[in-house]
């Protein structure tokens, strides 16, 4: 028996938008992460996509991609996130953002979620700023993604022009 296919309906608007208040708060965490460039912004954009792949948020996935994707990023390394430990597409520094965001979003899968040598190979390939700036992103990620599931956002066509201004800025 095949099921029925799911339309989603948004249970509440953002509610960022019913309590403005909340608003600049998470912009200004955004516009923050955003002043992380080069190899570590990369790194920490795969990071994110993998927490919101953990987390099942079909919003932040899509505006993921379009993003990743707006800024070079392949096809092929995207669809190996998910797998990313079979994959040989992702350099030893995405490697330890993934097990980390894995870690920090799997926090009730066992007793130490992100365990010393998660850790210690995050560290490794990361500056202590550059490791906050994920530790930061992460965490903020599976903020956006519980208020999301919970809410039921429903994915839409993500904002062009936000996904190819956030490109240029990653590339610099």
């Amino acid at each position: 028996m095949t099921e029925s296919p799911v339309t989603p309906k948004t249970r509440l608007k953002n509610p960022a938008t019913i309590v403005p208040e909340a608003m600049a708060p998470l912009q200004g965490i955004g516009q923050l992460l955003g002043q992380l460039q080069g190899s570590a912004a990369r790194a920490l954009s795969l990071a994110m996509l993998r927490t919101s792949q953990l987390n099942g948020c079909a919003l932040c996935l899509d505006g993921s991609c379009q993003m990743l994707r707006a800024g070079g990023e392949t096809e092929e390394r995207l669809l190996a996130v998910s797998a990313w430990r079979e994959s040989t597409r992702f350099t030893a520094p995405e490697r330890a953002a993934l097990a980390l965001a894995e870690g920090m979003t799997r926090l009730s899968d066992r007793s130490d979620p992100v365990p010393d040598p998660v850790w210690d190979e995050a560290a490794r390939h990361f500056s202590e700023r550059e490791l906050a700036f994920l530790v930061l992103g992460i965490a903020t990620q599976n903020l956006y993604n519980r208020i999301n599931v919970t809410t039921r956002q429903v994915a839409a066509h993500w904002d062009e022009e936000a996904a190819k201004a956030w490109a240029a800025k990653s590339k610099n």
